[in-house]
C-alpha cells in the first residue's frame, strides 16, 4: 500500500469541506470528547466530502464507528489499540494505522500487522503534551529499517521547511496538524504542502 506523502489531520468534517477539494488526497479525522451521534455525523459529511474528491479518509480512534459509517481506514493510537478489537476491524476490510512513540511501542505495533505505522513528535509540538521527547530525524531512519516495507508516517511539528529532512530519512507521508489549522491562511499553507510534497507523490 502507498500512502500520499502529504497526510492532513484535522478536528471536523467542516476543515474537510474547507481543505480537500484543494488536492489533499489523505486526510484523517481526529476528533475527540464528542458524542457518538455528533460524531457520526461529522464521519458521515466528512466520508461524502472525501468521496467526491476522491481522498482517502481515516478514523482516528472510534473504529466501531468507522466500521458502523462503512469506511474503510482507521488509526489507534496505543492505548486504543489494547482495547480496540482489531480481528473485528480486519474482519471489516478496515485497514489499520496506528501511533508509536517508543521501541515498545513499535513492537506491539508490528505485531497487530498493520497497514502503517506513524512515529512522533519529530519534533517539539504545540498540539498535546507529550510525555515522549522529540525524536529527531534520526529515529525516522531507525524506525523505516525497522519496519522494512511498511509505510512509515512522521508526525509531530512538521512545517513545510522540515519536509525534505523528513523525507530523506525514510519517511513515507508526513502527518500536519497545526501548521496548517492554526496558519493565517490554511488554504495557502495547505497548497504550500501540496507543492512541497509533490517531489514523493
Amino acid at each position: 500500500m502507498k500512502l500520499d506523502p502529504f497526510y492532513l489531520i484535522v478536528d471536523s468534517a467542516a476543515w474537510i469541506e474547507r481543505l480537500v477539494p484543494l488536492g489533499v488526497k489523505l486526510v484523517q479525522l481526529r476528533v475527540k470528547d464528542t458524542p457518538d451521534e455528533v460524531l457520526r455525523a461529522e464521519i458521515r459529511a466528512a466520508r461524502v466530502t472525501c468521496e467526491r474528491h476522491h481522498c482517502q479518509l481515516i478514523v482516528n480512534d472510534h473504529w466501531q464507528l468507522a466500521i458502523d459509517e462503512g469506511c474503510d481506514f482507521v488509526h489507534l493510537g496505543q492505548e486504543d489499540l489494547a482495547e480496540a478489537d482489531v480481528g473485528a476491524i480486519r474482519r471489516a476490510g478496515l485497514r489499520l494505522g496506528l501511533s508509536t512513540h517508543d521501541h515498545l511501542e513499535l513492537e506491539t505495533a508490528l505485531a497487530a500487522e498493520p497497514d502503517y505505522v506513524a512515529l512522533g513528535p519529530v519534533y517539539p509540538t504545540v498540539l498535546k503534551a507529550m510525555k515522549w521527547a522529540p525524536q529527531g530525524l534520526d529515529r525516522i531512519a531507525e524506525w523505516k529499517r525497522r519496519a522494512g516495507e511498511l509505510p512509515l508516517v512522521a508526525i509531530g511539528g512538521l512545517t513545510v521547511e522540515r519536509i525534505p529532512g523528513v523525507f530523506a530519512q525514510g519517511a513515507d507521508s508526513a502527518a500536519v496538524v497545526t501548521d496548517i489549522t492554526r496558519n493565517a491562511d490554511p488554504e495557502a499553507r495547505t497548497r504550500e504542502w501540496l507543492a512541497a510534497t509533490a517531489l514523493w507523490r
